[in-house]
């Protein structure tokens, strides 16, 4: 999608003077291949509209993100990290130990998880329900707990298509995986009422039945993708039974290779995630090292651009792309023009 150019008079933005001295003049930023479009798109237009360099995006997702983050401070290490999820306290904890202790954590919009097939296929309308039993490694049958047996989605629930079997899902790098497996699998396993059986068969220990739920086949079934939306797509167009799971502003960007099933007979849409009517919906954020503020030019004017009302709201360009804006933009705008850190109040 092309977007024509932004110029600082339609923003309302000072551009300013990239005067810190600094040994590298350019923001980098590393993580979420969700968050990967949006940040793409706030760089190019903010190497256009203002005296610093483009920033420089890349992709990996969450986790890896993240770790690069916590690395450390100084001019070897990334300003920021995108997440399609919040911030670990574990992660937290790292970057601590690595003495990054000033996290600004700026959320940009929400985002949903879609399940969507080849543009020619069977149309699907799935349940977390039906997830989980095609894809865990080990489910509930006649009361006995087994190897998955399930070979077709008709096998799993004779109202969707007899189709093989073929899911391909963010590696477990990405931020969609881990909302993946709690809003989808894990919430299948529960609803389904297989929860208590795995509980009891793993001494009625929580989170090792929780973890036995998320734990997905290993027969092909269940491919993970390590790599973006585009290497998904490319599985699907080689694979026309396959089914992947993307981000909303993807699969909008690709009706024209794409379906998109229903979820809980809900479809997705920038309205049914706004009203978090879709249940399997997410925010999107991304953090900032404050350690790194006034000493790589142009990382606060970056954070700043980014949730302006005219970037992030909802006649911007994110929301063209298919970022949800955030009903509470002002507050995170006021957060990140004050540098609050997250765990304060000032």
């Amino acid at each position: 999608m092309s977007f024509a150019k932004m110029t600082v008079s339609g923003l309302a933005i000072v551009a300013m003077s990239a005067t810190v001295a600094a040994a590298r003049d350019q923001v980098q930023v590393a993580g979420s291949s969700t968050v990967l479009p949006y940040a793409s798109i706030v760089a190019e237009a903010f190497g256009e509209n203002f005296d610093f360099p483009t920033p420089v995006v890349e992709s990996g997702g969450s986790s890896a993100g993240l770790k690069r983050f916590c690395e450390g401070v100084g001019e070897n290490t990334i300003d920021i990290a995108n997440a399609s999820r919040k911030i670990k306290d574990s992660e937290i904890e790292a970057c601590a130990a690595a003495g990054v202790t000033d996290i600004i954590e700026v959320r940009i919009g929400y985002d949903g998880i879609v399940f969507a097939s080849d543009i020619n296929g069977n149309v699907f309308a799935f349940t977390p329900v039906q997830w989980y039993k095609a894809l865990s490694d080990k489910v509930v049958v006649d009361g006995e707990l087994v190897a998955n047996p399930y070979n077709t989605w008709a096998e799993v629930d004779s109202s969707l298509p007899d189709q093989p079997i073929q899911a391909f899902i963010p590696g477990t790098k990405h931020g969609t995986r881990e909302v993946f497996e709690d809003n989808v699998i894990l919430a299948g396993c529960e609803e389904s009422g297989d929860f208590e059986v795995i509980k009891a068969a793993n001494g009625d220990d929580k989170k090792a039945a929780e973890k036995a739920c998320i734990s997905l086949r290993t027969d092909g079934k269940s491919v993970d993708i390590d790599g973006d939306y585009t290497e998904t797509l490319a599985r699907i167009e080689s694979n026309r039974d396959g089914i992947g799971v993307f981000g909303l502003a993807f699969y909008e960007n690709n009706t024209d290779k794409l379906q998109v099933a229903t979820m809980s007979g809900i479809e997705p849409t920038t309205e049914t995630i706004s009203t978090g009517e879709y249940p399997v919906s997410r925010p999107l954020f991304f953090y900032v090292k404050k350690a790194h503020i006034g000493v790589i030019p142009g990382l606060k004017e970056y954070a700043e651009f980014f949730v302006a009302d005219e970037v992030a709201g909802p006649d911007g360009p994110l929301a063209e792309y298919g970022l949800v804006a955030d009903p509470e933009l002002a507050t995170t705008q006021e957060a990140v023009a004050n540098e609050e850190t997250m765990g304060s109040n000032s």
